[in-house]
């Protein structure tokens, strides 16, 4: 099914009408006797947000999912699952890329150090992903013009065999997600290289004013959070499962924030090729050190 079904679902609640300036997005609201109203150029992933995030993923999480957890789910199991999936949802940084984009923009801006530290402890899930990633942002501050020159010089760095897998996933007709808690401009160059369209990545929006600078980041984006079953991986994986009925969706990652996604993504396959987290090691039912791995699985099971 394609995302772009999402539009005839959408409740006529919601008007946010985006005024872009690249990345920028600065949303001028306007009521009616139903509330706002959902504009026709949202992005599909815009419309799942705005389809009552938090109750549709907490009722993906208790009622559309088993109650086995990651941790319990044997690896015999998850590969079962990985060979049937419909849908799988890639973690990027340290995933998908062999670095982690925030990092690499606050080394670019010259603050790479002290960003670097906020990013350990984030995806070792020892301060909220929110809080570290304001804490990041807060250090960087990142302007327009610094970002747009980062994204137009710096090639994404993808990791050996991810080209394959995604491939051998389009293949199988299987839909392919990228979603991150990095930033969507830093993505779309990831996805345009692995031909995943644009209205799968779900990411995080960095805001400036009028004048370029800095000026937070959107924290209605589900990936701006984590921690509940409700926002986070957990609420986009919820609202794919939901919205898009897919039976049976797959998290990839390497993080903390990844394997909390499961459930109610129904199998989360951790991912140790770049960076190898022992805790996150012990959430997965099958953890694995490269994506030939993963492709092998499925050509071997054709």
């Amino acid at each position: 099914m394609d995302t772009t079904s999402i539009t005839s679902e959408a409740r006529d609640t919601y008007d946010q009408t985006p005024v872009v300036l690249s990345t920028t997005i600065v949303r001028q609201h306007r009521t009616s006797a139903v509330g706002p109203l959902p504009p026709s150029n949202m992005r599909p992933d815009q419309l799942l947000r705005l389809s009552q995030l938090p109750q549709a993923a907490a009722h993906g999480a208790k009622a559309l999912f088993s109650t086995e957890t990651a941790r319990s789910m044997t690896e015999s199991h998850v590969r079962d699952i990985w060979f049937s999936a419909d849908a799988v949802c890639f973690d990027v940084d340290s995933t998908v890329c062999t670095d982690e984009a925030i990092d690499e923009l606050a080394a670019f801006i010259g603050v790479g150090d002290e960003v670097a530290r906020c990013t350990h402890s984030a995806m070792n899930g020892n301060v909220s992903f929110r809080e570290a990633l304001k804490m990041r942002l807060d250090i960087m501050k990142p302007s327009f013009e610094q970002l747009e020159t980062y994204a137009l010089t710096h090639t994404p760095r993808l990791t050996q065999g991810i080209r394959e897998l995604v491939d051998t996933l389009h293949k199988r007709n299987v839909d392919v997600y990228l979603v991150s808690g990095g930033f969507r401009r830093l993505i779309k160059p990831v996805a345009d290289l692995l031909k995943i369209d644009h209205d799968r990545i779900f990411a995080n929006e960095i805001l400036f004013d009028e004048y370029g600078n800095y000026d937070g980041f959107d924290d209605t984006e589900p990936t701006s959070a984590s921690g509940s079953k409700s926002v986070g991986k957990a609420g986009v994986c919820g609202l794919l499962k939901r919205k898009m009925g897919y039976k049976t969706l797959v998290m990839v990652g390497d993080g903390a924030t990844d394997a909390e996604a499961c459930p109610p993504a129904d199998a989360f396959i951790g991912f140790g090729g770049n960076q190898a987290r022992e805790n996150v090691r012990r959430l997965a039912g099958w953890y694995v050190y490269d994506f030939k791995t993963l492709t092998d699985s499925l050509n071997k099971n054709q």
